[in-house]
């Protein structure tokens, strides 16, 4: 998004590097060429790191239906006529007659029917240390259709992690990250920007019927990026919750007021220790001893714990079964209950109503940026947030392009724009800047080298004669 040509280009040919102060100026007359240069050098320096960001997400968006068509033997299996399954107990054995290798860290009954169960096995030869071996039973007969590793609570296969790596660090680990970050970091500034830059735009020149040129190009993106703002923002602000810098100020703001996603603490015999959840699980528990998978279901069952469900085997000898809900799609299913695995009775419950409230959001917003929350219709609408952004991009630099005249290729904005800001304005605008710059660094550290090369480039202009204004 943008503002009106005659703002972006001096007129009548000048090639001024700034313009006079007036004293008159106030209110938005005073701050719009500032957020105009702001908006103008963020979305010509962090567009490169958004178009990555929106293509991969466009492709991860639509990895959730490519992943069901490329793994149907593993996922679907005949239902036939009886529809009756298997003990979970013989399905696990069944898996583990196939691998033996690793432990069972857990186990995903059938969710509903043609579907297949899934046996994790943790330590898994050749599997990521913080992947798992995901072996395929079918629940009516035990038989095994293969194994896959899988990441992730959303159960992703090979096909959607790949995507998910290329998209979160592009496969750089946590040094790749800082992609991520710092595009979320500027989406909301970029998108909020030109938010208020269009609708401080005259109205009738925001109109695109009609208009050719450079004038059509600003219309189309800045019209797309009215539509699509809202959208862009929660992005930013979701994928900003689990990012390396950022995320850990998230976090620790939220420990600091009390709004931690709790957990279960249960033991086995009903005391205090916490339980180690998808830590290194008995294959005792898993295999049988004790009250046996499918009674610890059955209690789970009891507590109102409907599918999709995770069994996680005991950590050790005083620990319990974990039995949670899985399902990320509205609306939400994660109750979890802890199971005495010598007595199978269940020994705490803890429910999502009982979240605290920031937890509940914090939940919410990962799963509707990762296209869960609504099913189909998420993943759609992520699909043509991310469509929208990659053209608003494009066409940013058609602009950009079109800028130019006379073979200058993207003049840059005229210098001077913060001394119009009213002190009254601009010093508290610096405090919240240098705020949210410590609270997001990939945020304010690049601004601040923004400001150091544009002070740098008014000086060497200054000296060479050119600069008439600062």
């Amino acid at each position: 998004m943008s503002a009106e040509p005659t703002l972006l280009a001096p007129p009548d040919g000048q090639e001024t590097q700034g313009a006079p102060p007036s004293a008159g100026r106030s209110g938005w007359a005073s701050l719009r060429p500032l957020v105009l240069r702001l908006h103008f050098y963020a979305g010509v320096l962090i567009a490169p790191f958004l178009l990555v960001a929106a293509t991969t997400g466009l492709l991860y968006a639509c990895s959730y239906q490519a992943e069901k068509i490329v793994y149907s033997h593993e996922l679907r299996v005949p239902v036939g006529e009886n529809k009756t399954e298997l003990p979970l107990s013989e399905q696990v054995a069944a898996a583990r007659k196939a691998h033996p290798e690793g432990t069972v860290n857990a186990v995903r009954p059938s969710p509903e029917d043609g579907a297949t169960t899934r046996v994790l096995l943790s330590g898994a030869p050749g599997v990521d240390a913080d992947h798992t071996l995901a072996v395929f039973v079918n629940p009516y007969n035990g038989e095994v259709r293969g194994a896959l590793e899988q990441y992730g609570s959303t159960g992703a296969l090979p096909l959607r992690t790949w995507i998910d790596e290329l998209h979160r660090d592009l496969h750089l680990g946590e040094t790749g990250r800082l992609y991520s970050e710092l595009a979320a970091s500027w989406l909301w500034v970029i998108a909020g920007g030109g938010l208020v830059l269009w609708f401080g735009r005259r109205r009738s020149r925001r109109k695109l019927r009609g208009t050719t040129g450079r004038r059509r190009t600003l219309s189309l993106h800045g019209s797309a990026g009215v539509w699509a703002a809202t959208g862009l923002v929660f992005l930013s602000a979701t994928g900003l919750t689990w990012s390396t810098y950022a995320g850990a100020s998230v976090g620790d703001l939220r420990e600091a007021i009390g709004q931690t996603t709790p957990a279960l603490t249960a033991s086995a015999a009903g005391g205090g220790g916490e339980h180690a959840g998808h830590g290194a699980a008995g294959a005792a528990g898993a295999t049988g001893d004790g009250v046996g998978l499918d009674a610890v279901l059955k209690a789970a069952r009891a507590e109102g714990l409907s599918d999709p469900v995770e069994v996680v085997p005991p950590a050790d000898a005083s620990s319990a079964y974990v039995v949670r809900q899985i399902q990320r799609s509205w609306p939400e299913k994660q109750d979890s209950v802890a199971v005495d695995p010598a007595t199978g009775e269940v020994t705490e419950v803890l429910r999502f109503a009982d979240y605290p409230v920031l937890a509940k959001l914090t939940r919410w917003g990962i799963d509707a940026h990762t296209g869960t929350l609504f099913g189909a219709a998420n993943q759609i609408a992520l699909v043509a947030l991310a469509l929208c952004l990659i053209l608003m991009i494009v066409w940013g630099y058609r602009m950009w392009w079109q800028r130019g005249r006379e073979g200058s290729f993207g003049r840059p904005l005229p210098r001077g724009a913060w001394q119009h800001v009213p002190a009254y304005v601009l010093v508290p605008l610096m405090a919240v800047t240098a705020v949210l710059g410590y609270f997001m660094p990939l945020l304010g550290i690049p601004l601040a080298a923004f400001l150091a090369v544009d002070i740098a480039m008014g000086e060497i202009a200054y000296r060479r004669g050119r600069r008439r204004y600062t």
